[in-house]
């Protein structure tokens, strides 16, 4: 096929035969186009000859992304999805993190940072991120020269400090994907979750290792790749299972939040009782942690599990079971901004499901209220906003294309 063999508009072709045109169009081979959505080229091969199911739509949205696509229509014909719709713009930082993630070198003199100020520093960062509405902003600004000074610590120490580094180099890596996550730039996300495994399997940290896997396996399920989810899931399950009996609670905690992983992943996949299955599992180490422990980087914790609940239920498609958990949870017990305002969007979901959009808008505004940043850039969020904008009835629509202003969409 060629760029004079077909005509993208013709409403006949499939799914699969529009990415093959566009890829082509660009110039770009099959195993670039699967690296940069973290898939491989088979897999590309098998869209587009229609030998696989359609992908679902977070995967769509990051095959537009990488073939440089404003309408996500454009791939599955009908009615104009503008990419908008579902995605954030890129924040005015991404350029800067890009740089620091990107440096080959790290143009650096003198002595790298003390590890213990590095340390403090990465721990400022995330209390500066749960504390924010602005959370990306925060990050922003700190971000480009942590990656900098962290890189540059772990190419300078040598021995057990080298190791200490590069798990710190690790953990470094796992803020920066918050920060690049539901943004315009999936190859940068691939490149952040690739060296934070590199550096986490280097430094022989298990609890490095295990949120490197646990925002791997968030990527990869996001890219719709489920089995590649529960693998690596799973891989990092094996290796913290020998050291969980003589875990401290910060160990426990990541143990916890790769079973609720595992409980997220059979949910999307409509694995109902396997994913309520690993709910309980990870609700039960939940309740041996202290009633005020929660994980900076994972919220695990005894008061984020109705929180989580509340999102096994919506993605299982029972409304019902999503009502009941969403009049449990309580949001503002939740000691973070972004994650309480990522709690109140899946509540919105709830609602949605359930039928009652007034709920759902007015949880909608709360979530603004909590944590603007998180809204803005939530595609489930900017989705739900412009349908209620659009089809709600005539008492919502005007409150939902306030709400739309506000976080950047024009309905």
């Amino acid at each position: 096929m060629n760029d004079r063999s077909i005509d993208p508009a013709d409403p006949e072709l499939s799914v699969g035969q529009r990415i093959q045109f566009y890829r082509e169009r660009r110039g770009m081979s099959r195993e670039v186009l699967g690296g940069l959505i973290g898939r491989n080229r088979r897999w590309i091969k098998a869209v587009e000859r229609g030998e696989i199911a359609q992908p679902k739509l977070p995967t769509l949205l990051n095959l537009a992304e990488a073939l440089k696509l404003r309408d996500v229509a454009k791939l599955t014909g009908g009615e104009p999805l503008p990419m908008n719709m579902f995605r954030g713009p890129g924040h005015p930082a991404l350029h800067d993190v890009r740089d620091a993630i990107n440096a080959v070198g790290v143009s650096m003199t003198g002595p790298p940072s003390p590890l213990n100020h590095l340390k403090a520093r990465l721990d400022a960062a995330w209390r500066a991120r749960h504390a924010a509405p602005d959370h990306r902003t925060v990050l922003g600004g700190l971000l480009p020269e942590l990656i900098r000074d962290a890189k540059y610590a772990a190419r300078e120490y040598e021995g057990p400090d080298r190791r200490r580094a590069l798990s710190l180099l690790a953990r470094v890596y796992n803020l920066t994907q918050f920060f690049v996550a539901y943004q315009p730039s999936a190859d940068l996300l691939w490149r952040i979750v690739e060296r934070s495994i590199m550096a986490a399997e280097e430094s022989e940290d298990p609890k490095a290792f295990g949120g490197a896997v646990w925002l791997a396996a968030q990527a990869h399920r996001d890219a719709g790749d489920f089995d590649a989810a529960e693998a690596v899931n799973r891989e990092g399950l094996d290796l913290l299972k020998p050291r969980v009996d003589s875990a401290d609670d910060e160990l426990r905690a990541m143990w916890g939040a790769l079973h609720h992983e595992v409980a997220y992943t059979a949910a999307r996949a409509g694995q109902s009782g396997t994913a309520w299955r690993w709910w309980d599992r990870a609700d039960r180490i939940a309740q041996s942690l202290p009633a005020s422990h929660f994980d900076p980087m994972t919220s695990f914790s005894r008061v984020i599990m109705d929180a989580h609940a509340v999102t096994i239920a919506v993605e299982l498609r029972n409304g019902g079971e999503a009502r009941k958990h969403t009049r449990k949870a309580e949001a503002s017990a939740i000691p973070s901004q972004p994650r309480r305002g990522r709690h109140l969007i899946e509540a919105a979901r709830a609602w949605r499901l359930a039928g009652d959009d007034a709920a759902a808008l007015g949880t909608l505004e709360h979530a603004y209220v909590a944590a603007p940043e998180t809204i803005r850039y939530n595609g489930y969020a900017r989705r739900m906003t412009v349908e209620l904008a659009k089809e709600g009835s005539p008492a919502l629509r005007q409150d939902a294309r306030e709400l739309a202003g506000r976080i950047g969409l024009l309905v």
